[in-house]
C-alpha cells in the first residue's frame, strides 16, 4: 500500500487505472479496491481524485509561472475545463481566483508581520546560524542558504494525522525506540510532511519521520524504505517548538520564496535533524533545518 501511494503521487499525469494499481500492490483488482478503501477510508477514485486537486493547488502558487493548463495537465486533468470543474467543487473557487487569493493573501500576510515586527522600518540582522536570536520568525531578514544535497537512502515510519505537538509524540514513542531497537540512534534524520494543513484534512495529512540506512539494512516493524531525492533546496535553521515550526515553514514558503525567483519542484520538502544534533531534542524544543526543494522560475 505504501507503494501504491508513492505510485499515484509519482504519476499524478498518467491515468493510474485500478489494475495499474493493484499490480503495484500485487493484487487482484477485486481484492485490492477492498483492501485499499479498508486502509485509507476512501476508494481508489476518491484518493486519486484528492490527492490531483490538492497537488494542483499547491502547484498553483508555489509554481507561478506554470499555467492554469500546465497545472491540470501535470496532474491528469485533460483540459482546463474538466480541470476547474472539479477544482471549484473542491475548493470553491476556480484555479485562476485561488491562485490570485493566495498569494494576495501572502503578500498581505507578510507586509502585516514585517510592519508588526519592525514598525519604525530599521534594519536589523538576519537570523543566526547558531539559533540564538531572540525572535527568528518575526524578523523581515531570513537566513536562507541554497544548498545541493545528495540522496539519502531512508528508512520511515508513517504518521497519520494532525501535524505539530503530535509529530513530537509519535517521534518519542514510536520512532524512537525502533531507532534504538536497530541501532540507529547516532543516524540523521529527516521529516517529510506530505501535505499542507491548509489544503488537505488534518485527519488526512501523510508524514514520514525517516532515518538514514545502509542500502543493505533489513527493516524491522513497520519501517518502510525509500530514496529521498538529492538536487538543490533552500534550507533555513530553525530552533523552537513543535507549534513554531509551522509559522517558520510559512515564512520560507510565503515570504521568501516568491522573492526568490526560484519555484517549488514536485520533489517534496522535509526537515534535517542531523545526528550530532540529536541530543538535547524533546517534545517541548528541538533543532533542524527546513528545507524545500527549488528549480529556477
Amino acid at each position: 500500500m505504501h507503494r501504491v501511494l508513492r505510485y499515484v503521487d509519482d504519476n499524478l499525469a498518467a491515468p493510474l487505472e485500478l489494475a495499474e494499481l493493484a499490480s503495484v500492490a500485487n493484487f487482484s483488482a477485486f481484492h485490492f479496491h477492498r483492501l485499499f478503501a479498508a486502509w485509507t477510508g476512501e476508494r481508489v477514485g476518491d484518493y486519486v481524485r484528492r490527492r490531483r486537486l490538492e497537488v494542483a493547488a499547491i502547484r498553483l502558487v508555489t509554481q507561478p509561472a506554470s499555467t492554469v493548463l500546465e497545472v491540470a495537465l501535470s496532474v491528469g486533468f485533460g483540459s482546463s475545463e474538466a480541470f476547474s470543474r472539479s477544482f471549484k467543487l473542491r475548493f470553491a473557487e476556480s484555479p485562476s481566483v485561488w491562485r490570485t487569493l493566495q498569494r494576495n493573501q501572502r503578500l498581505q500576510n507578510a507586509k502585516m508581520d514585517q510592519h508588526e515586527s519592525n514598525p519604525d522600518q530599521v534594519s536589523v540582522e538576519p537570523v543566526l546560524q547558531d539559533g540564538n536570536h531572540r525572535n527568528p520568525l518575526k524578523e523581515p531578514i531570513m537566513d536562507v542558504q541554497l544548498k545541493s544535497l545528495e540522496p539519502a537512502e531512508i528508512a520511515y515510519l508513517r504518521h497519520i494525522g494532525p501535524y505539530g505537538a503530535p509529530i513530537a509524540e509519535f517521534w518519542i514513542t514510536e520512532v524512537a525506540p525502533w531507532m534504538k531497537a536497530n541501532g540507529l540512534m547516532n543516524a540523521g534524520r529527516y521529516g517529510i510532511s506530505h501535505d499542507d494543513p491548509s489544503v488537505t484534512d488534518a485527519g488526512k495529512c501523510r508524514y514520514d519521520a525517516c532515518v538514514e540506512v545502509p542500502a543493505s539494512m533489513a527493516l524491522s516493524g513497520h519501517a518502510q524504505r525509500a530514496i529521498l531525492p538529492g538536487g538543490r533546496y533552500a534550507t533555513m535553521y530553525f530552533k523552537g517548538s513543535p507549534e513554531e515550526i509551522g509559522e517558520a515553514w510559512t515564512c520560507l514558503l510565503r515570504d521568501w520564496l516568491p522573492s526568490s525567483g526560484m519555484q517549488m519542484d514536485e520533489r517534496p520538502c522535509f526537515e534535517y535533524y542531523p545526528a550530532d544534533r540529536a541530543d538535547g531534542q524533546s517534545a517541548q524544543a528541538f533543532s533542524c533545518e527546513i528545507c524545500i526543494p527549488v528549480t529556477e522560475l
